[in-house]
C-alpha cells in the first residue's frame, strides 16, 4: 500500500471508494470541490495496481482542523487503512500549525468510533438528528484530539 496527497484529479476514484463506504455518498464534485478549496489537507492510500482504496479530506482553518471524511473501501477494511490516514493527517496538519483536530462521527458507527478513540479523539459534544437518514435522522458525536500539545 502506497499513502499520497489526493488531489483534485483523483475525485472519480475518491467518489467511488465513499459509495462503497458510505450509504450517502458525496460525488465527484463535491470531492474535487473540497480538494480544491483552502486549507484543503487530503491522502489517499493506493493498493499495489494504483487502485485508491481509501481517503481522508480534512480542512485546515487557522489553528483548528476537521476531518471531513474517512472512506475505507470495505474489501480492504481492517488492514489499518483507517487509522494510517488518520495518524498520517494528524501529523500533516499538526505540521502545518493545528492544535486541535474535530470530527462528527455517527453514534452507532461502533467501528469509526473505536478507531477515533484508539487515536486518541476524546468526545467533546453532541449533534442532535445531524444524519439524515431514510430510518430517521441520527446523532452525532463530535470528537477531538489535541495537537501540539
Amino acid at each position: 500500500m502506497k499513502l499520497r496527497a489526493a488531489e483534485p484529479a483523483d475525485a472519480a476514484a475518491l467518489a467511488a471508494v465513499h459509495a462503497l463506504a458510505f450509504a450517502r455518498p458525496w460525488s465527484a464534485e463535491d470531492l474535487a470541490r473540497i480538494l480544491a478549496g483552502t486549507g484543503a489537507v487530503a491522502l489517499a492510500v493506493e493498493d499495489e495496481a494504483g487502485v485508491i482504496r481509501g481517503f481522508i479530506a480534512c480542512r485546515l482553518i487557522t489553528d483548528e482542523a476537521e476531518i471531513l471524511t474517512l472512506a475505507v473501501d470495505p474489501a480492504a477494511r481492517r488492514a489499518g487503512l483507517g487509522r494510517a490516514l488518520v495518524e498520517a493527517a494528524v501529523g500533516l496538519l499538526a505540521q502545518a500549525g493545528a492544535t486541535q483536530l474535530f470530527l462528527e462521527v455517527a453514534v452507532d458507527n461502533v467501528a469509526a468510533v473505536g478507531l477515533y478513540e484508539q487515536a486518541k479523539f476524546a468526545r467533546a459534544g453532541l449533534r442532535k438528528g445531524y444524519y439524515a437518514e431514510p430510518e430517521g435522522a441520527k446523532d452525532a458525536l463530535i470528537l477531538r484530539r489535541a495537537l501540539n500539545t
